[in-house]
């Protein structure tokens, strides 16, 4: 029986390395990568140091899409795969984990309460380990912030974001994600992570436009616990570039943790 509250195994594992260093999660779509290529790249960020895989996107992520792309991950490394699904069809029982997300800021109920109850039996008739987590997209917001419907955070206003990053602990989360939306121009400004930082408790997550070793290092010394890159991943040249540019952001995280 499943205590309410309960930190299952993967939410231990990242607490567990929070405590010794920063973590770099990579995050694959599988509307744009095939389960093969998923596969080889989880094995290359295994090679390179990064702590886990998150799978999902804001379109087309999920159905035996999904599955096959979570399948081959779970087949080419042992990192955790964790979902990031973009609503109550991006879950697959193949996953070690989902991040059970409200989209805090958006317009829409749907998004940050109505997808979650759609979902909420299956991801407890899979036996999925659900992590509670306030999910806010800052501007510019790419793709998530049109299809979520977003009332973007100003990034030049991160006391905003702050609030909304608190009432999310307060409501229960046990992490923060702050957004810029995947391939966003630009990451999320040092100033905001640092005033959110300096304002929750619960570790906070880091994502969009973060391309090269500088973006990495700047966003980790300004407080973010973890980092999660995909697009300079996904639209790497070949896999051998994808291998170079793994370590490159990998480096930025690790060497400023």
């Amino acid at each position: 029986m499943m205590v309410l509250g309960m930190v299952g195994k993967v939410e231990s594992y990242i607490i567990e390395k929070l405590g010794e260093e920063k973590l770099h999660f990579i995050l694959l779509d599988p509307d744009d990568t095939e389960p093969e290529e998923a596969g080889l790249i989880a094995a290359m960020a295994e090679e390179a140091g990064a702590d886990a895989v998150m799978v999902g996107g804001s379109t087309g992520a999920e159905g035996e899409k999904l599955d096959e792309v979570v399948k081959a991950i779970k087949e080419a490394s042992g990192l955790p795969v964790i979902l990031f699904p973009g609503s109550h069809g991006g879950i697959s029982r193949f996953a070690d984990a989902i991040f059970f997300m409200s989209l805090l800021n958006s317009r829409n109920p749907f998004f940050i309460t109505g997808a979650q109850a759609l979902g909420a039996l299956q991801v407890r008739r899979y036996g999925l380990e659900p992590i509670p987590m306030a999910y806010l997209v800052v501007e510019p917001g790419e793709t998530v912030g049109w299809i979520g419907d977003v009332r973007l955070l100003p990034r030049r206003k991160p006391k905003i974001a702050a609030a909304y990053a608190l009432a999310g602990q307060y409501m229960g989360m046990r992490f923060v994600y702050l957004e810029a939306g995947s391939g966003a121009p630009e990451p999320v400004p040092p100033e905001m992570i640092r005033t959110v930082k300096a304002t929750i408790d619960v570790p906070l997550i880091v994502g969009g436009g973060i391309r090269s070793f500088e973006a990495a290092r700047r966003a980790v010394e300004a407080g973010a616990d973890i980092i999660v890159t995909g697009t300079a991943i996904e639209k790497a040249g070949s896999l051998e570039e994808a291998k170079e540019k793994l370590l490159e952001l990998n480096r930025g995280i690790k060497s400023s943790g």
